[in-house]
């Protein structure tokens, strides 16, 4: 091969390579966006998911933005539930939307298992709720029996006054979608 060419060859390469990364990275940064996903679920059997391997808590567990949601669950007694064959959909506050409650209202809640189980089976629905089902919907009713309103206006999602952040995380009984405000009932 004639070396002045060699530089070039190997140029180019480079760049397609960096194209490809950069491509790659784009696509998967859009797949945990608020638009809704076009893949539309609504399994009620409690086979596995494609591609998942960890139930919701453990996927909670395994992720340190979700620790204080994680601490709630056990608190509540929820892990069994939570862990078992489901389906469930999961709207899961992060830490930041914790830290958004009143002060001292965590702390109320740790200290009191029952009004802590209320407030997270909110965040509940039984079944497996993908993105492109949840914006169909104008109100969804949650593991604990009362109706959370459902918003959309072009690619924004609420579920009561929490925005959608990520959606269709898949856990081996359920989907997890994150929010940025814990729900109230």
């Amino acid at each position: 091969m004639n070396e002045s060419k060699t530089p070039l060859i190997i140029g180019a390469v480079a760049v397609a390579a960096l194209l490809l990364g950069g491509w790659l990275w784009f696509s998967s940064q859009n797949q945990t966006s608020t638009s809704p996903s076009p893949t539309v679920s609504t399994e009620t059997s409690t086979s596995p998911q494609a591609q998942a391997t960890q139930n919701i808590v453990e996927l909670a567990s395994a992720n340190p933005e979700f620790s204080t949601l994680v601490t709630a669950i056990k608190t509540a007694g929820l892990v069994e539930t939570l862990s078992a064959p489901g389906p469930y959909t999961v709207f899961a506050p992060t830490n930041d939307a914790f830290a958004k409650l009143p002060a001292g209202t965590l702390d109320n809640l740790l200290k009191n298992p029952e009004q802590l189980k209320s407030v997270l089976t909110y965040h509940v629905v039984a079944g497996n709720v993908k993105a492109a089902d949840v914006v169909k919907l104008t109100s969804a009713t949650t593991v604990n029996g009362k109706e959370v309103p459902i918003t959309v206006s072009g690619e924004i999602v609420k579920v009561g006054p929490a925005l959608v952040t990520k959606t269709d995380i898949a856990a081996t009984n359920g989907t997890i979608h994150v929010i940025d405000t814990v729900l109230v009932p």
